[in-house]
């Protein structure tokens, strides 16, 4: 039973890339044979799990190597040592065989495996009669990988793994390990060079940045009461249902008394009541993953399956879902899988090669913002994303996740100069593997948690966004249950910072989005890339004095959410703040004083309201059939009027008067005759408007009405059935 000695110098070295072969128990002509390294003991006698003695073993090497025979047959083994004048027991995790199975390494190895978050990582279990940990890592490019952490000196020749045959995993059980224990992987490339230690993909959580280990945890603790909720979500077409949604950055929206951010639970105290007063459906989060930079506000991510320490324990993200849920409203999360940053204990050359990445920066490197793009050809990566974002709808009973940069995943050629990319096999700018990918995970989303779903940031015309990713469909069709239309936002926003003199010339820039308004199942974001950088905020956008800012930021939200299309609001623009939004400070919540500021928040809560109880406004968001222009063509007064309906539901007109100047009586042609009440109007009083409007209804006779138009401001009239 004595190796080479070569091998055991190897083994003490941390060389050997398979230290099952040198350590643990095994069968010999004599019987039982254990060798055990324990670094700095001078005596070690094993016994059993029970604590029945099998032997007293022989320090073969001063460095801590002990071997000798043990009575019975080979079995987990613990050790009690001796040394400097110290007791201790270690249960040597050599002695215990592995965890994964065959299935395991036949799934992964064809990239069919959806439950990865439970075999790779590190998972609490109960394993051949002892508690601990189990770790598990692909590095399939490594000449050796080891666990290293506070429970081994950060040691990699402590710890090193099992390797499963050719699918290229590592994995190691060590027992009396718990939770809440810092570690990473060190893994030597197979050039021998060893790699800066490196956090573990798929860990649940880490430690708080500036520190980057990985955290052992178990499974969350918490206990749902939700079942209603996601019951409900389950029964419905979303693209039917009154989705609003209020785009948070978690580390901002408000701050403890010290200026430090709000724990999950102090921020389910403060925004769920909030956001359901302002009678949103949705709360969606800027990325809530861990990264390490907090200007990357989160899209730079470095632990695509942990919420981010800033914010506390991981159990704290389960209990706001469940505490918003309870509360009526939806949680998306923003998801990142479009690039990983290059920082060294990420992904990047994860084992001395480009492993998650693609060698070739004409592939794996995006201009942007500096980071390494995933390789969604292969298998195995695309199943480590699709498994994530199973996960954040497993763990976290998230609603949908909003997927970041699609456009920069469909081309090759995305922000790139002649020369600077590779064409696919056809020849053209298309990645189908990211392509295939997107509907991949759209398939297993959709297919595996009714009710999920998800939403695009694409800013292209790329076909199919919104429909089904069907195996035998077009392959263009990505499966996604909406898309972000871009073309709104830009448009308008472009039409409400012309002074109101010279809109009559751009009235296309409001009219055109409805030539393609239901060629996707849209959503209508004003989101936080508009309030950053230079840009202001959607207040200071708007065109004219302070009044007519007001009055054009009032009467634009009223245009948004009577248009066709879901809703999504960025955090602070709701009570129209002034500065543009930075993540380093609160929201100017003192803002709400000024009766201007707090009108808008008015505004926009009496919209949620309205918009949510009335189908006319919601329910046919995605389909032409709840759409009729009534004045598309008035370029000289800068009116537009249009009706949405819906089966069985009285319908909703909505006017717009762009200009400042009052219209009465100004006809608008109606769809129906009889009264028609003034539902909303953004110049109420109540709004720090003008309180120009209707007496609270108009009668239409005629198929037309006489209609007071207040200026710079959007009404919505619904017919009267009774």
């Amino acid at each position: 039973m004595t190796p080479p000695r070569d091998a055991i110098r190897a083994l003490l070295d941390g060389r050997h890339d398979d230290p099952f072969s040198l350590l643990g128990v095994f069968d010999s002509p004599q019987g039982s044979f254990a060798r055990v390294w324990l670094p700095g003991a001078e005596t070690a006698e094993a016994h059993d799990l029970t604590g029945v003695s099998l032997g007293v073993l022989d320090r073969v090497d001063d460095a801590g190597l002990f071997e000798g025979l043990v009575t019975g047959d080979p079995r987990p083994i613990r050790y009690r040592a001796t040394g400097g004048g110290a007791t201790w027991d270690v249960t040597d995790p050599y002695s215990f065989g592995p965890v994964l199975g065959p299935v395991d390494d036949l799934l992964m190895a064809q990239g069919t495996h959806f439950r990865l978050y439970d075999k790779l990582g590190a998972h609490p279990i109960h394993h051949e009669g002892a508690d601990g940990m189990h770790f598990a890592v692909w590095a399939p490019n490594a000449r050796r990988v080891s666990v290293v952490g506070d429970f081994n000196d950060w040691d990699g020749r402590r710890h090193p793994m099992r390797r499963r045959g050719a699918i290229g995993v590592w994995e190691i059980f060590l027992p009396d390990i718990g939770t809440g224990r810092a570690y990473k992987f060190e893994i030597v490339g197979a050039d021998g060079q060893v790699q800066p230690q490196k956090a573990d993909p798929f860990a649940v959580a880490t430690e708080l940045r500036p520190a980057t280990a990985s955290v052992t945890a178990g499974p969350c603790g918490h206990v749902w009461g939700d079942d209603a909720h996601r019951a409900h979500w389950a029964s419905v077409d979303q693209r039917r249902e009154a989705i609003s949604i209020y785009e948070v950055h978690a580390g901002s929206w408000d701050r403890d008394a010290s200026g430090w951010y709000l724990s999950w639970d102090a921020l389910a105290e403060r925004l769920i009541p909030y956001v359901v007063d302002m009678g949103f459906t949705h709360i969606e989060f800027m990325p809530v993953a861990e990264h390490p930079y907090d200007p990357s506000w989160g899209y730079q991510t470095t632990g695509l399956y942990a919420p981010s320490a800033r914010f506390g324990d991981v159990d704290g993200f389960a209990r706001f879902v469940d505490g918003a849920h309870r509360a009526g409203l939806g949680v998306l999360v923003d998801w990142v899988p479009a690039h990983f940053p290059t920082d060294a204990h990420g992904l990047a050359h994860f084992d001395g090669t480009a492993l998650y990445e693609h060698e070739d920066p004409r592939l794996g490197f995006h201009p942007d913002w500096n980071t390494a793009i995933y390789n969604f050809g292969r298998r195995e990566v695309a199943a480590f994303l699709v498994n994530n974002a199973l996960f954040w709808a497993e763990r976290y009973h998230i609603d949908g996740l909003r997927v970041d940069a699609v456009a920069s995943m469909l081309y090759r050629d995305y922000s790139r100069q002649p020369g600077e990319w590779i064409a696919n096999a056809e020849g053209g700018r298309e990645n189908w593997e990211a392509v295939d990918f997107l509907r991949s995970v759209n398939r297993e989303v959709y297919g595996r948690f009714p009710g999920v779903f998800t939403v695009a940031e694409e800013s292209t015309a790329w076909p199919g966004v919104s429909a089904p990713a069907l195996v035998e469909g077009p392959r263009t069709n990505l499966g996604f249950g909406f898309k972000w239309n871009m073309g709104f936002m830009h448009d308008t926003l472009q039409y409400m910072a012309r002074e109101p003199v010279h809109r009559k010339h751009h009235h296309g820039e409001i009219t055109f989005g409805l030539a393609y308004a239901f060629s996707e199942n849209f959503v209508l974001p004003l989101s936080h890339d508009e309030v950053v950088h230079g840009k202001g905020s959607l207040l200071t956008k708007m065109a004219g004095d302070d009044w007519q800012q007001f009055a054009n930021l009032r009467a634009y939200y009223a245009l948004m959410w009577g248009h066709p299309g879901k809703k999504l609001l960025f955090m602070g623009q709701e009570f129209a703040q002034r500065r543009e939004w930075s993540e380093d400070r609160p929201l100017d919540w003192d803002l709400r004083v000024s009766a201007a500021h707090e009108g808008v928040r008015k505004l926009v809560r009496d919209l949620n309201r309205l918009y949510r109880a009335t189908p006319a406004l919601h329910a046919r968001d995605c389909e032409a059939d709840g759409f009729d222009w009534l004045i598309g063509d008035d370029a000289a007064n800068s009116v537009f009027a249009w009706v949405r309906k819906a089966p069985g539901a009285a319908p909703v007109v909505v006017i717009a008067n762009m200009t400042p100047i009052a219209r009465a009586p100004y006809r608008v042609p109606m769809p129906a005759n009889g009264v028609w009440r003034e539902v909303f109007n953004s110049d109420a009083h109540d709004y720090w408007g003008s309180g120009l409007g209707n007496m609270g209804a108009v009668e239409a006779k005629d198929g037309a009405a006489w209609i007071t138009l207040p200026p710079l401001a959007t009404i919505m009239l619904q017919l009267d059935n009774q």
